[in-house]
């Protein structure tokens, strides 16, 4: 989900969603992170006039601007204030039959990081929150006030991939004696202190991983993910597409693993899908988006052929 509030959203790789998903008319589509709904409003252009998506969305500001954006399109959206981690009871909730297409775009939107309040991002000192939903959970502050150095050094190792992430703990644990860390602007402070500069990175900022792996840890977000991996595909009609947008690695390949070990599954995407450089030149969080795509196996197997431009491997339906 890339957007930076109601006023310019731009959802990544669409053209390629569209091609993975082929909406058509009467098709019943879940875009499992709705965000503003940039994804969902191309899929109901493109099966109109009788398409539906459901959308699952967590984050109660993206929900509120996501239900302005999309009230033009009337009862074809279902709104579901939760997490995708609850799609098999949502759906179930909702006496929905399975769907003929799944989204998950699990990127961070604009809305969160440019919003200094959210915590979500060191280029303004706020609150260290974090959380989609800032009713639910345990905030970051809390969560670096209580772990111990070896599992906040796991955190940091784990799910951002830091590689300097004990001396990154054991600093944060020494200095947290002195002086609780509660904001953005000090966390990444400290970060820059703990690593010396001959590791500092060229590209990013040196607490860049340190926030990734925080984050995914307050929202346990490689959990739900599993989840939705698991649970996603039983939902999804013969043919049905399940696509999936990551943007680091650690998603990518649990998705990668996900679709190829799964064997209600055919992969449709041996390789993910990128940006072109035309989008990445218009929108440049679009830079690290990867997209892969597999489909519920029915009783025929798939002819193999390609779709639009972005040579995914489609099917006969």
């Amino acid at each position: 989900m890339v957007s930076s509030g109601d006023q310019a959203h731009i959802p990544v790789l669409v053209d390629e969603v569209l091609c993975c998903l082929a909406p058509v008319s009467g098709g019943l589509y879940v875009d499992a992170t709705l965000g503003l709904g940039g994804h969902t409003a191309a899929i109901l252009d493109a099966s109109a006039p009788a398409g539906r998506v459901i959308g699952f969305e967590w984050d109660p500001q993206a929900m509120r601007l996501a239900r302005q954006r999309l009230e033009p399109y009337g009862d074809r959206v279902v709104f579901v204030d939760r997490s995708y981690a609850d799609l098999a009871p949502a759906l179930q909730e909702l006496g929905m039959g399975r769907v003929d297409g799944i989204l998950a775009d699990l990127g961070v939107s604009s809305l969160q990081l440019d919003n200094g309040g959210r915590g979500f991002s060191f280029r303004v000192d706020a609150p260290l929150d974090m959380r989609m939903d800032p009713q639910r959970g345990m905030d970051a502050a809390t969560l670096l006030a209580r772990a111990s150095e070896e599992e906040l050094a796991d955190i940091f190792y784990h799910f951002g991939e830091e590689r300097q992430a004990r001396r990154i703990a054991a600093h944060l644990c020494d200095r947290r004696k002195q002086q609780p860390i509660r904001t953005t602007g000090q966390l990444a402070a400290l970060v820059a202190e703990a690593v010396p500069k001959r590791f500092h990175p060229d590209r990013i900022h040196v607490a860049t991983k340190v926030f990734q792996g925080l984050r995914i840890a307050v929202n346990r977000e490689l959990d739900n993910l599993h989840t939705l991996l698991r649970t996603g595909p039983e939902w999804l009609r013969p043919q049905g597409r399940f696509a999936v947008i990551a943007f680091h690695s650690l998603e990518d390949r649990m998705v990668k693993q996900a679709f190829r070990r799964d064997t209600r599954l055919d992969v449709v995407t041996r390789k993910p899908v990128r940006p072109a450089a035309e989008e990445i030149q218009r929108n440049p969080r679009a830079r690290s988006a990867l997209l892969r795509c597999a489909a519920r196996r029915g009783e025929e197997k798939e002819k193999e052929t390609y779709c639009c431009n972005c040579k995914i491997k489609g099917g006969t339906t």
